[in-house]
C-alpha cells in the first residue's frame, strides 16, 4: 500500500496544478511561469543528486574508488536515453509551434501530450527506483528517503501542471479540459515508477546503475527544457531564485526525511 501512494503522490501534485485553471481568470505570467520553471528545475537537480546518484554510489562503497564507476555509465545511459526520445518522438513543446523529433501528421494537442509525458517520465522512473532500492534494504536508501523523493517531485509537479494547463486554457479550452489534459501530463509518472519497481526487483543487481540512469534523465529534462525556458528573455533572475529554492527544498526533504 505504501508503495502505491508513493507512486499516486506525484500525480496528485500535477493535479493540484492543473486544477489552478478554476482559479486563475488570466494567462500565467511570464515572471510567474520562469519562477515556477527554475522551482522545478532545482527539485529535479537536487533529487538526482541526494535521492539518486549519492545512494547509487553507496550501494557499491565496498568497491572503493571505483565505486562511482555505476553512477557515472547509468547517468550516460539516462542522458543518452531521453535524447534518443527527444529525437525519434514527434512532440511540440507549449509556447513554440515548431514541432521536434520526426515528422508525423498527429495532431498539435496529441504533440504537446508527447513532450510532456518525454518530460515526466524521468520523474517517474527516479520515484520508482528509489522505492524499489528501499524495499530491497539498499544502502542510503529508506522508505522515508523513498517518499522524500515522492513528496519532493509532487511539489515539484503542482507548478508543472499549472504550467500545462493554464496555456491551454488561453488558447481558448474549457476549464474541464485544461484541467483534464494538465492533470493527465502527470499520469505516465505512476505507470513509468511502476514499470521500474518490476524490472529492479528482478535485476537487483543493477540497481545502482538505474538509480544513476534515472538521474542522467531528469538531468537531461533540466539541461535541455527547463533552464533553457526558464532564461529565455527577460526576468531570468526569477528562475535562477526560483532554482535555489526548490534546490534547497528537496535537499532538506531529503536528508531530514531520509
Amino acid at each position: 500500500m505504501t508503495l502505491v501512494i508513493g507512486l499516486l503522490i506525484p500525480l496528485l501534485g500535477t493535479m493540484i496544478g492543473a486544477a489552478f485553471v478554476f482559479l486563475m481568470k488570466d494567462e500565467m505570467s511570464p515572471r510567474l511561469q520562469k519562477t515556477l520553471l527554475g522551482f522545478a528545475s532545482g527539485v529535479m537537480v537536487a533529487a538526482s543528486v541526494w535521492s539518486l546518484l549519492i545512494p547509487s554510489m553507496e550501494m557499491v562503497a565496498d568497491s572503493g574508488r571505483w565505486s562511482v564507476l555505476p553512477a557515472a555509465v547509468g547517468f550516460l545511459l539516462g542522458m543518452g536515453f531521453l535524447l534518443m526520445i527527444d529525437e525519434l518522438t514527434p512532440h511540440l513543446h507549449i509556447g513554440t509551434d515548431k514541432p521536434e523529433g520526426m515528422r508525423s501528421h498527429l495532431s498539435k494537442t496529441v504533440m504537446l501530450a508527447l513532450a510532456v509525458t518525454i518530460h515526466n517520465l524521468p520523474e517517474g522512473m527516479a520515484v520508482g527506483v528509489v522505492f524499489a532500492g528501499s524495499e530491497s534494504g539498499a544502502a542510503g536508501l529508506s522508505l522515508a528517503s523513498a517518499l522524500a523523493v515522492s513528496i519532493g517531485i509532487a511539489i515539484q509537479n503542482v507548478p508543472e501542471g499549472a504550467i500545462i494547463s493554464m496555456p491551454m486554457r488561453a488558447a481558448g479550452n474549457s476549464k474541464w479540459k485544461s484541467f483534464f489534459i494538465g492533470s493527465l501530463s502527470g499520469a505516465v509518472e505512476p505507470l513509468g515508477g511502476l514499470a521500474v519497481v518490476l524490472l529492479a526487483s528482478q535485476m537487483t543487481p543493477v540497481l545502482p546503475y538505474m538509480l544513476a540512469f534515472a538521474a542522467g534523465a531528469m538531468f537531461y529534462v533540466v539541461v535541455e527544457e527547463l533552464i533553457p525556458e526558464a532564461n529565455e528573455g527577460e526576468h531570468s533572475n526569477l528562475s535562477t531564485i526560483g532554482f535555489a529554492i526548490g534546490f534547497v527544498l528537496m535537499m532538506v526533504l531529503d536528508v531530514v526525511m531520509g
